[in-house]
């Protein structure tokens, strides 16, 4: 027997969320082949009609069991038409366009995420609501039972995602406690490819908490000082990888400065909670960018100020943000121009 995962992302609002069922098969090639569900249970219909269809599109090895396969699906309409909750369709169509192809972008995503042992309480955090933690110093890549919580959680899910043969490339602790940081994508991954490592890495790491712990991906899950979660997404196109690449940075800079608001409104529920202005954060409501500079809504790291090319880091969008819409939309700012 052969056991298959679909995955897939549902109607949820404000923030979709993963939903998976299995199959067993004998027959390896049935792994592929499309798959009907209960649309009404996942909030993508209603009443009448409420098959839809999961249609394959990638397939990963499962690191849990012997012969499995983690199979992430889009979602169609029974009449063959993209579902209005499938993101995905949307930036393959973009992604086909010539100005886009010749453009070459890449994005790579910092995920940060909380691991959680209540309501409003992270990992490390006393269990009396009424008391907390040391403040934020000690925690950002700190090392020891004092401060580094949860790290058996992160080390497992790297582990996973490098069997998986998904685009990790580095994890630490972040700067409050229970909080952590993982990186997908990068100057050798597909875009779409980035996208879809960030979901199905996203259901590896909520599998390894359904023990007893649960990840949070909000932006701000505890009110206070202390940091919320965010989304950075690096982005480049062939010509800021080039020499004298930092003048495209720029430009993409002033177009970004253009469509605050419309990007805003793909950069994940709760934003306005997170971005503003502290905790390494511009306020959501005021654009800026700079060279080394955190507090900004967009940073050109200083290695790319240095070398005069490189990539531009967009630190607005939220943990909870949707990779292929972020995507889409600086594709769509960056390389189309707004159009």
């Amino acid at each position: 027997m052969i056991r298959v995962e679909y995955i897939w992302i549902d109607g949820t609002k404000p923030t979709p969320q993963l939903r998976g069922k299995t199959k067993f098969i004998t027959d390896f090639a049935e792994r592929m082949n499309d798959w009907i569900f209960d649309g009404s249970s996942t909030y993508q219909a209603v009443n009448l009609g409420t098959d839809c269809i999961l249609r394959p599109v990638k397939t990963y090895i499962d690191p849990r069991y012997k012969l499995a396969f983690i199979v992430l699906c889009e979602v169609y309409n029974i009449n063959g038409t993209p579902h209005s909750t499938n993101t995905r369709r949307k930036l393959v169509e973009i992604c086909n366009e010539e100005e886009v192809k010749a453009a070459d972008p890449v994005v790579g995503f910092e995920q940060e995420y909380f691991i959680m042992q209540g309501p409003g309480r992270p990992l490390g955090f006393p269990k009396d609501i009424n008391s907390y933690p040391p403040p934020q110093g000690p925690y950002y890549c700190g090392v020891g039972g004092d401060r580094a919580f949860g790290r058996n959680i992160a080390d497992a899910h790297a582990n996973d995602c490098i069997e998986t043969e998904i685009s990790i490339c580095g994890v630490n602790a972040e700067v409050a406690p229970g909080q952590w940081e993982y990186q997908i994508g990068g100057p050798d991954v597909d875009i779409i490819k980035a996208c879809d490592d960030l979901w199905v890495s996203r259901y590896l790491l909520m599998r390894h908490t359904e023990g007893g712990y649960f990840i949070s991906l909000e932006q701000k899950p505890v009110a206070g000082d202390w940091n919320g979660s965010g989304m950075h997404t690096n982005f480049s196109t062939i010509k800021m990888r080039m020499a004298g690449g930092i003048e495209e940075i720029e430009k993409a800079c002033e177009k970004l400065s253009k469509r605050v608001q419309q990007h805003l409104d793909t950069y994940g529920h709760g934003y306005e909670s997170r971005l503003t202005g502290k905790h390494e954060t511009a306020r959501y409501d005021k654009f800026s960018w700079g060279v080394s500079d955190r507090a900004a809504s967009v940073r050109i790291p200083y290695n790319v100020a240095r070398d005069g090319c490189g990539y531009f880091e967009d630190r607005r969008p939220g943990a909870n943000a949707d990779p292929y819409r972020v995507a889409h939309i600086m594709i769509d700012t960056v390389v189309m121009s707004g159009t």
